[in-house]
């Protein structure tokens, strides 16, 4: 717990001293240098992001995770594969479908709802002089993006937001088997609800993306079926689309409070330091620290044999701190020159599919927030800096600040 809470002096050496650290208690292969990082990702026929599933889930959790199958087989669906954990031939059709679905014009088309969307909730508390941005702000924001492009009603995200927690707490691998079975019995729930979602598309059709995913077809004439689009909604869209894009508001917020030199820089030049400062923010706070590939064939690596059939973790999180790709690689520089090649959204066939779309929701979130208010602080004896304990993701659980209103 105590290294999921403050990872980067384990990162630091690793990357130094283990670049291909086995952890003995998994068994995973732990990946942390940035041109590792990369040229893994790039090479998807020799390590598999598909077998990531079989690999964890199966052997690693064994008869727990048969239980947790049979859980979803009497009470809901058996989910399937996320976006980011098929292989091609398949991958490559569904990405298709995503890419159409989250195609450039229509997140054009949904800036002016952003930038809308985030002044108003700045206004709603700029005049209270304190609050908790992770609660007020960071958290509703994605969720209304995410409302809007889907066409799924706003007051239904209050249950939502439960659904989402409890696959969070699940993906991240951190529960016990109590703990995770309350999650999976959340997840059946969200099922049957996303099901109504699912049949209602289906008869009568609309210009959201969830009823481009429900219908569009693929190559061979076919559209996902109950499973892969309950996972794909579940799993790409609710919560790939808000939780990560909240980690990395609230995770911006901190940092603001943590280098005022910078800060005041950003105020007095939005125009040349915001687009570097997002970058920047999920360089060093990547919200999603790392994910899973499995070798489908024996790699040498820093003269590590690794066996046909491992579990690489690849750990963006790390590679994003790599003194070998940035100078300076723990501090917040907004005169970065390479801060966009941060692997916070991935890289390869699996680049982040909403990537363009969190970038809206950040740059406008935070010019809203520039624009609003005025001398952001933390507030003093309310927070302890707590994040979500996941092995995947990083997020704060809370962030209570102070401000002045901006006249």
């Amino acid at each position: 717990p105590d290294t999921i809470e403050c990872p980067y002096d384990a990162y630091a050496w690793m990357v130094e001293e283990a670049p291909a650290y086995k952890d003995p208690a998994t068994g995973f292969y732990i990946i942390t240098r940035y041109e590792d990082v990369r040229r893994i990702l790039r090479d998807p026929a020799t390590f598999s992001s598909e077998g990531y599933i079989k690999q964890v889930r199966e052997e690693a959790q064994g008869e727990r995770a048969a239980r947790m199958m049979k859980l979803y087989e009497e009470k809901g669906w058996v989910p399937s594969f996320a976006l980011g954990f098929i292989d091609d031939p398949r991958h490559k059709e569904v990405r298709g479908i995503f890419d159409r679905a989250f195609r450039a014009s229509r997140i054009r088309d949904l800036n002016p709802f952003i930038e809308e969307t985030c002044y108003q909730l700045v206004d709603s508390f700029a005049g209270d002089g304190a609050c908790n941005i992770f609660e007020t702000y960071a958290r509703p924001l994605p969720l209304m993006v995410t409302a809007k492009q889907t066409g799924v009603p706003l007051e239904e995200f209050d249950r939502i937001r439960v659904w989402i927690d409890a696959f969070i707490k699940r993906f991240g691998l951190m529960l016990t088997e109590e703990e995770e079975r309350a999650c999976v019995e959340m997840e059946i729930e969200a099922q049957h609800y996303l099901m109504g979602i699912i049949e209602r598309l289906r008869r009568e059709p609309d210009e959201s993306i969830l009823s481009d995913l429900v219908n569009m077809r693929m190559s061979d004439g076919t559209t996902l079926n109950d499973n892969e689009l309950l996972t794909h909604l579940l799993a790409d869209i609710f919560v790939g689309g808000s939780e990560t894009t909240t980690s990395a508001i609230a995770s911006g917020v901190l940092l603001l409070c943590e280098n005022p030199d910078w800060y005041g820089k950003l105020k007095a030049d939005p125009h040349t330091y915001l687009r570097p400062f997002c970058e920047e923010v999920l360089r060093l706070e990547s919200p999603v620290q790392g994910l899973f590939r499995v070798t489908t064939e024996p790699v040498d690596l820093h003269g590590i044999e690794i066996p046909k059939g491992a579990v690489l973790n690849i750990r963006y999180a790390a590679a994003n701190r790599d003194p070998r790709q940035f100078e300076c690689p723990q501090d917040l520089n907004l005169d970065r020159r390479n801060a966009g090649s941060h692997m916070g959204f991935g890289s390869g066939i699996h680049h982040c599919v909403g990537a363009s779309l969190a970038r809206s929701e950040l740059t406008y979130g935070f010019r809203a927030l520039l624009d609003g208010i005025d001398n952001i602080r933390l507030a003093p004896g309310k927070n302890d800096l707590k994040h979500i304990q996941s092995f995947m993701l990083r997020g704060l659980q809370s962030l209570h600040i102070e401000y002045d209103r901006r006249q």
